[in-house]
């Protein structure tokens, strides 16, 4: 099975990318590298921060690899918080903190319209390739559920009456953004791997 690294420390997202990964290839965490420092993000893009941290790994270990970049657009902030989802809040990546940010400038608004976009490059056998997956839906009043993680408690996705962290894992993992861009990934490593 071929190895693929995911550039990433954040255990909740390899524990998803593995659920929807994991009887294509052999998905390889930064910590089964022994590396655990964090890979720059200094793009102005969700695009250009995945490409930025598929390349530093790319170079630092020569192995094939992947990496995500995810963000929260929200239309009535212009598309905030966008690729400083993570950091909206401050540099210590506090999930609680970002969403009592988001909630503090959506307080008094009606339009709560949002989107979750991912965008994820992939580096195999020295060539680049991007996917890009989208969900759409709102921005709740109140974060609701448990499971999940960053702002999954306050969104709830089109279609649905529970918000991201009111799913499991299975659940989330059949509709979310990363889901689809992953499923974009998975298709495209089939067939690539089946050639070889």
């Amino acid at each position: 099975m071929k190895k693929l690294v995911f550039a990433t420390n954040n255990k909740h997202k390899i524990d998803e990318i593995r659920h929807l990964l994991g009887s294509i290839c052999d998905i390889c965490s930064l910590a089964e590298l022994n590396f655990t420092e964090d890979i720059p993000e200094n793009q102005t893009t969700l695009e250009g921060n995945a490409i930025e941290k598929s390349r530093f790994v790319y170079q630092k270990f020569g192995l094939s690899c992947f990496a995500d970049d995810t963000g929260l657009e929200i239309d009535a902030l212009g598309g905030e918080p966008g690729v400083f989802s993570a950091r909206y809040a401050g540099e210590e990546k506090s999930s609680l903190q970002n969403i009592k940010k988001v909630l503090a400038k959506m307080h008094d608004i009606d339009n709560r319209r949002a989107r979750f976009r991912c965008v994820i490059a992939l580096i195999i056998d020295g060539k680049e390739y991007v996917f890009e997956g989208t969900i759409t839906g709102e921005i709740l009043r109140s974060p609701v559920g448990d499971f999940g993680f960053g702002y999954d408690s306050i969104f709830k996705a089109d279609g649905y009456d529970v918000s991201f962290a009111q799913m499991t894992l299975t659940e989330k993992s059949k509709i979310s953004h990363r889901a689809k861009a992953i499923e974009k990934l998975a298709e495209f490593l089939k067939i690539k791997i089946h050639i070889e």
